[in-house]
């Protein structure tokens, strides 16, 4: 039967504890309805007063439901992210904020349960990284109070082991802090935190070390005292790390440290132990194991987070010593050992036989921590705080005797031969993986991101390339000695062979000068790959990664003998080659290919086969991490082969239209997909416009305003849009243009979409000029909202278009289009910002002295506005007058003038320079006195520009004769074979451009020409505006011969 809280509405149910529990009740409930209306009722009350301490009311009635109890808890701990600080939506009042963390550390101190215990102990610790110690300044303190008075008063109880628990999550939390200031909170009670955590630590563990050594009968006091030291283990192990900023400096540290280094070898000699009285059994055996591993990433983070720390403190070198020993000693039967009985594990479940053993997971940490020694004098870590003088002595001495004392020559030279003819062999467990999971073997092997930290095998390929980098000179020779000895030998030990050829493929960088490469190509990797044997598909991956890893530094291999291995290593026909080989030829076909040095004539004989395998092997495969590096293949291939990739485009398109639809919310590889489609389009060029119409559909289902996909998928479906325009023929299909509309909202997104939106506007002006104009103000508009708000690169695009749409208007319909869009300029009052920004600079550059003033938009915005403006000027100057004086009550144009002759000077693109000339000295047509008494200026300008523009050009018959050099003709933009579509259209647009059209003196000469009529003549023009006009500007300006 329902509950009556779930009957009503939300409104008449109001938060008690009853009806809260109801609600309780009805979320975990098998009833998918009771769980959805129970789960919105709760949403429903997080805004009310009293809903958080009215769960943790229900959490700690140890009378209710365990699962009731639970669920409460746990909404509690979401809520701690959601609503605890103060600037959150429907944040936790002050009030029950202090109620919640009263009754906080009790509840969990009580609770009997583990699971509640244990998520009752993450909800105070995220409470306490927020309040402490601000708000909440005694909480550590008390919960170390508390600890103290346990450890005295009940060695065993269940306090003790809550306090444990509680304290090793409040340090994970605050040990997270990247705060300066929550840093120094932690550090300033870490030391009585580890005092009192020590000697809890050490008095159990000494219990179950005598428990286990010399035996007893208090069997179950012993376990009990291993999970509670191995608690205080694992929260001292992040304190230590955590709580001090130079730990060595502390003698409590460095007393815990040498503690810890003799119960590591006490321990391990309780496992290891041959004498058969001191065997384990299995639970004791396993924790004894989790001990050991504590300890070992205690030594390991020292060394990665305090490297000059772990040298100095006493001990470590032999340890790492130590460590190297054991890893030493593991190699001689690694990947050997019999198979191991299924062992019974602590909660009852028989352990999987495949993983990884104790020994195994010690001499990795052995592994990482010779890597972070090395990292340590060849690499060390950057720290943005200035070092004291104490702390570069420190590190000098450390890194010394890091070098000389424990990473020697000698010691690299025997780590190296160990690597490679132990640790890099195959286990059983590898070839029982790649057989069973060979998707998942094959992506683990990559050794992406940290998954190396978790592999013997590649964190060893890591190990060995940082050595043989570090110490060339003493590695390089022996290690070529064994790679030719292996030749010479021709050792059938496939495995061997494996670890050999892995080697030579990570030196490569250092072996490049001194190994022959080529040679070792043709007469021995050639050879192998003929080989038809068991388990040669393991030489057969091995192959194509030495591919991959020696073309991108080898220049002058054999190529075409390369295309031709990855295109057999590819053929799913050979039974050899099985998906692991074929994926991983497939991925180092990608580093293959890369190089500047491909050329897509020599690959074009093998594209065929090579794709076709490729396909369809991305069709094959299951995991997406493993089609997503797939794909990337493809994608190179498309942009490496260029034009050559025309043939393959129906193949291509056939895999990626229903794998999109599979990818389903797989957003990487969709972005894949449609960056292939973007690399193809412009490869094939005009050979895409069939697959335009699908494409189109793609794109719009990447950029519609409510597609979820739209945050994911927008930057690179903006990529493609503006590829297929680029190759969209004239006249438009009207899938093109029916998507147009998706653009303007992309007006008012980040920066990095905001410029490609608006290099996609331009190809539109560009494609459908007529259109874009009849929708001038859809896109006029929010240019006039963001203009003053713009980057100066942002502007620039902006201006841009409107220059771009005044010249299409031009080109079109002539001044009437030109006129309406003047009009549109000014209703949508993009034109009154123009004004007000040039307004303000005009002020400002009338102050000058202490109370100068500074305009708002700098110079080369200046420059953009001032060009929109001559545009309109240049085209129709009655127009332009008329647009102004209506834009403003105060007529613009003398302070306009003033400004605009001002700022000439400082612009700098020779295009907008003669535009600004044209358009000023278009303005002479309408004879009125504010343009004439600047004839002085106007002069000026004519000779400045026109000396700028004039170059010298053959005539024809031998001679020269000077021209505008911005004036373009047909032969100056000659088309080519290779344009595109968009091109052709911007050559039209460009030739039509008054800039380019108009030679600048005969353009002077005219206007002049029609001023000099306006005043009724030569004599009346030289008396009234001549004469005004200083003397050697005037004869400047005459031996141009305009005038």
């Amino acid at each position: 039967m329902v509950s009556f809280a779930i009957e009503v509405p939300a409104e008449a149910n109001p938060l008690t504890n009853r009806n809260l529990y109801h609600v309780l009740r009805s979320a975990a409930s098998n009833d998918q309805q009771q769980v959805q209306t129970g789960a919105k009722q709760l949403q429903n009350w997080e805004k009310e007063s009293g809903f958080y301490s009215s769960l943790q009311s229900l959490y700690i009635d140890l009378s209710l439901p365990i699962e009731i109890r639970y669920l409460a808890i746990i909404q509690l701990k979401n809520a701690v992210d959601k609503h605890w600080r103060r600037a959150a939506l429907n944040s936790v009042s002050k009030d029950e904020k202090e109620l919640i963390r009263s009754r906080s550390l009790e509840s969990v101190l009580n609770e009997p349960d583990t699971r509640l215990a244990l998520q009752s102990s993450i909800f105070l610790s995220k409470i306490i990284r927020f309040e402490y110690p601000r708000e909440w300044p005694d909480a550590v303190p008390s919960i170390v109070s508390s600890l103290q008075s346990a450890r005295e008063a009940a060695p065993n109880s269940l306090r003790l082991a809550r306090l444990l628990l509680v304290l090793l999550h409040v340090i994970k939390e605050l040990s997270r802090a990247r705060l300066r200031s929550s840093q120094q909170s932690l550090q300033a009670v870490a030391s009585e935190i580890t005092r009192v955590l020590f000697i809890v630590y050490a008095g159990k563990a000494e219990i179950w070390l005598k428990f286990l050594q010399f035996g007893g009968d208090d069997e179950g006091g012993a376990l009990e005292s291993m999970d509670r030291s191995l608690l205080a283990l694992r929260i001292l192990r992040r304190l230590i790390i955590a709580g001090y900023e130079h730990p060595n400096r502390e003698p409590a540290i460095c007393e815990i440290w040498m503690s810890l280094s003799a119960q590591f070898g006490r321990m391990l000699g309780l496992i290891s132990s041959e004498d058969q009285t001191l065997e384990l059994q299995a639970v004791p055996r396993f924790l004894v194991e989790k001990h050991l591993l504590q300890i070992a990433k205690l030594h390991l983070n020292m060394a990665k987070d305090h490297a000059a720390a772990f040298v100095l403190l006493p001990g470590s070198l032999e340890l790492a010593r130590s460590y190297w020993g054991f890893a030493r000693d593991f190699s001689q039967t690694y990947g050997m050992q019999p198979s191991t009985p299924a062992e019974i594990g602590t909660d009852g479940d028989l352990q999987d036989i495949d993983e990884i053993s104790f020994t195994e997971q010690l001499s990795l940490k052995g592994l990482l921590l010779l890597r972070a020694c090395s990292k340590m004098i060849f690499n060390p870590a950057q720290s943005f705080k200035y070092p004291r003088d104490e702390d570069k002595k420190e590190k000098n001495v450390a890194k010394d005797l890091m070098k000389n004392e424990l990473l020697t020559a000698e010691l690299a030279r025997d780590v190296m031969e160990t690597l490679v003819t132990r640790f890099f062999v195959f286990t059983p467990r590898d070839l029982k993986q790649w057989e069973e999971e060979p998707d998942e073997w094959e992506k683990s092997q990559e050794g992406a991101g940290d998954d190396w930290e978790f592999s013997i095998r590649t964190c060893s390929e890591k190990l060995f390339l940082d050595l043989v980098i570090n110490y060339k000179a003493e590695l390089v020779p022996p290690l070529i000695s064994v790679i030719l000895d292996a030749g010479r030998q021709k050792v059938n030990d496939v495995f061997f062979k494996d670890s050999i050829y892995a080697a030579i493929g990570l030196a490569a960088p250092v072996l490049e000068e001194t190994f022959d490469f080529a040679t070792f190509l043709e007469s021995t990797l050639v050879q192998e790959l003929s080989i038809e044997r068991p388990d040669y598909n393991i030489l057969r991956r091995r192959i194509a990664i030495i591919l991959g890893q020696w073309l991108p530094v080898k220049e002058g291999l054999n190529r075409p003998l390369v295309y031709g291995i990855f295109q057999h290593l590819l053929d799913e026909g050979d039974q050899l080659n099985d998906e692991v080989v074929r994926v991983t030829a497939g991925r180092q076909l990608y580093n293959v290919i890369d190089p500047f040095e491909f050329t897509a004539e020599l690959f074009a004989p093998f594209a065929p086969q090579i794709l076709n395998k490729l396909l369809a092997l991305i069709g094959d495969v299951q995991l997406p991490e493993t089609k997503l590096a797939l794909l990337q293949t493809l994608s190179l291939i498309v942009v490496k082969m260029e034009r050559l990739i025309g043939p393959f485009g129906d193949q291509i398109l056939q895999l990626l239209e229903p794998l999109w639809d599979q990818a389903k919310e797989e957003y990487l590889l969709k972005q894949t997909i449609l960056g292939i489609l973007t690399a193809l389009v412009i490869s094939m060029q005009s050979g895409s416009q069939k697959y335009h119409q699908l494409i189109l559909g793609l794109i719009r289902s990447s950029i519609e305003p409510d597609s979820e996909s739209r945050t994911y998928l927008l930057e690179d479906a903006l990529d493609l849009w503006a590829a297929v325009l680029e190759q969209t023929p004239t006249p438009a299909p009207t899938e093109i243009i029916a998507i147009v509309q998706y653009l303007v909202p992309m007006f008012n997104v980040a920066s990095d979409t905001l410029r490609k939106a608006l290099e996609i506007t331009e190809a539109y002006i560009y494609l459908i000029p007529s259109e874009i104009l009849s929708n001038a103000p859809h896109f006029l508009a929010p240019f006039a909202t963001m203009l003053s708000s713009l980057s100066r690169e942002a502007n620039e695009l902006v201006t841009n278009l409107v220059e771009l749409l005044v010249r299409s208007a031009d080109m079109l319909s002539g001044i009437s289009a030109v006129q309406q869009l003047a009009s549109t300029l000014l209703s949508t009052s993009f034109l009154s910002t123009l004004l007000e920004g040039l307004r303000d600079a005009y002020e400002a550059h009338q102050t000058t002295g202490p109370n100068q003033k500074y305009p708002s938009i700098d110079g080369i915005i200046e420059t953009n506005y001032l060009s929109v403006l001559a545009r309109l000027a240049v085209t129709s100057p009655s127009s332009f007058i008329s647009v102004l004086d209506a834009a403003r009550q105060d007529p613009p144009i003398d302070w306009l003038l003033t400004e605009w002759f001002g700022h000439i000077d400082n612009i700098t693109h020779p295009i907008k320079k003669k535009l600004s000339c044209l358009a000023l000295t278009a303005l002479l047509e309408t004879g009125k006195p504010w343009i004439l008494s600047r004839l002085q200026l106007l002069m000026t300008m004519w000779t400045d520009v026109v000396t700028d523009l004039l170059e010298d050009y053959e005539d024809g018959n031998g001679g020269t004769v000077q021209r505008d050099c911005l004036v373009y003709t047909s032969h100056t933009l000659a088309p080519s074979e290779t344009d595109s579509p968009a091109t052709a259209r911007s050559r039209q647009l460009t030739l039509a451009d008054p800039v380019h059209r108009i030679d600048t003196r005969d353009f002077v000469r005219e206007k002049l020409g029609i001023a000099v009529q306006l005043c009724g003549g030569m004599e009346p023009f030289r008396e009234k505006w001549v004469g005004n006009v200083d003397a050697d500007i005037l004869k400047s300006f005459s031996d141009l011969g305009i005038f």
